[in-house]
């Protein structure tokens, strides 16, 4: 079944490309507004859809662990963002790292040659009425927007801060002071490694805590999601913060010594030609000649070029839990849903999993159907029971993980757990996608 009028998707991100490839799969018009290339967030720099901003990874892509048991719930469900990822894959270990640009070209261009899809560039400001209509609007919802949604809920928002981490250009790493591995040997040495001695570490700890840092406005409130913590945030708790955390050596050996080092910093490939890599677990909101100062004192970064600094970015997000029905529907305004980290999940792919549901809830709507919502013994139905259980105080974000789902109902060490869960939750997902 059709729709004569389309319905509008605001906001081109990661949620708002899945929530039309789900309409659109299923016959029904989209028109996607995107406010860009005429007017940019403070953290996106790319044209095209899709863009990926904090890093080029997707985490996990073991099925065993609850962000790549998302990832595969995607697949099964005709995911174009999964589609998209696994086609633009670059070495990672155990992750599932992509190419950001062939990844964001390749959404694009599968929406693009779509009959019923429509782009509509420029800024929305206005909530459209009369029509069916999914907010995708991200964490950097413009104010305008973000004015008009308040208004239309009546509630107030919740803020955090995302920081961004820094992009260092291949050539310029010193490679006799690095070594190439993967913790525990995982994949085929993805990562370069600059290993850190005691000495190192503790000037490198010394010189981030001291750090110039961009200053908030007045009005601002620095609340910082744990899971994505600017690097000097983390130092100030310890002197020995980081050597356990972004820094922690484990499971690597450094082969120059045939002794794990002290302290090592990841880098990451950041694209599939090789050309350029991200300090993984390195956001900051430290100034850029600060960045430039103390992350040259890294080993093999001495002479780094920096293709991009890191930031620092708002990030807002709606109360859903009081707003939000289980189609991600408002509970008192039919057919204006909500998708992506607005809704209050943090990552890339939770991001893209409630714009998945929301295109399919806003579907069946228009079919003059209601899809029962995933149950909370999958990955994707958890999420969705974080963000839609009423009564919740102090709502915060949330990435996916297990301790969201329903409990397994029986005690198992923690090496099998993930094996249980992801093994109970494909089995639900296939009974829920009957469904569909």
């Amino acid at each position: 079944m059709t729709t004569r009028q389309p319905t509008i998707i605001v906001g081109g991100g990661l949620a708002g490309c899945e929530a039309a490839w789900q309409l659109l799969r299923r016959g029904h018009p989209v028109d996607l507004r995107e406010m860009k290339p005429s007017r940019y967030s403070p953290a996106h720099r790319s044209p095209l859809l899709a863009e990926l901003v904090c890093s080029n990874s997707l985490r996990s892509g073991r099925v065993e662990d609850a962000p790549g048991l998302l990832k595969e719930e995607m697949r099964r469900l005709d995911s174009l963002l999964m589609d998209a990822a696994d086609a633009t894959a670059v070495p990672a270990g155990r992750a599932l790292a992509v190419d950001r640009t062939l990844f964001s070209r390749r959404i694009g261009e599968a929406l693009g040659k779509q009959d019923r899809f429509r782009l509509v560039p420029g800024e929305v400001t206005e909530i459209p009425e009369g029509r069916t209509v999914i907010l995708a609007s991200g964490p950097l919802t413009s104010d305008s927007l973000a004015e008009s949604i308040a208004r239309l809920t009546g509630r107030g928002y919740l803020h955090f801060y995302d920081a961004i981490s820094p992009i260092v250009e291949a050539e310029t790493i010193d490679r006799t002071r690095v070594f190439s591995a993967s913790r525990y040997d995982a994949g085929e040495g993805d990562y370069l490694n600059c290993p850190l001695d005691r000495e190192e570490y503790e000037r490198f700890h010394t010189a981030l805590t001291t750090g110039e840092e961009v200053p908030l406005h007045d009005f601002e409130e620095a609340r910082f999601f744990e899971g994505c913590l600017p690097v000097e945030v983390l130092a100030k708790r310890g002197a020995l913060a980081l050597a356990y955390g972004s820094m922690k050596p484990v499971g690597l050996t450094d082969p120059r010594t045939g002794r794990p080092p002290f302290a090592v910093v990841q880098l990451r490939r950041e694209n599939l030609e090789g050309t350029l890599y991200n300090l993984v677990g390195f956001q900051t909101k430290l100034t850029w000649p600060e960045q430039a100062r103390i992350f040259r004192m890294i080993p093999g970064l001495e002479n780094a070029g920096f293709a991009r600094y890191g930031s620092i970015h708002r990030n807002t997000f709606i109360d859903s839990p009081s707003l939000l029905d289980a189609s991600l529907q408002l509970r008192d305004r039919e057919g204006i849903f909500f998708a992506g980290q607005i809704t209050g999940v943090e990552g890339y792919i939770e991001s893209a999993a409630m714009g998945l549901l929301a295109g399919l809830n806003a579907a069946f709507r228009l079919e003059g159907k209601a899809l029962p919502p995933p149950v909370r013994e999958t990955a994707i139905g958890a999420l969705l029971h974080h963000i839609t259980e009423p009564g919740r105080k102090d709502f915060q974000p949330m990435n996916v993980n297990f301790g969201l789902f329903a409990p397994l109902g029986l005690k198992l060490r923690r090496r099998f757990r993930g094996e249980a869960y992801a093994r109970r939750a494909l089995e639900a997902l296939e009974q829920w996608k009957r469904s569909l």
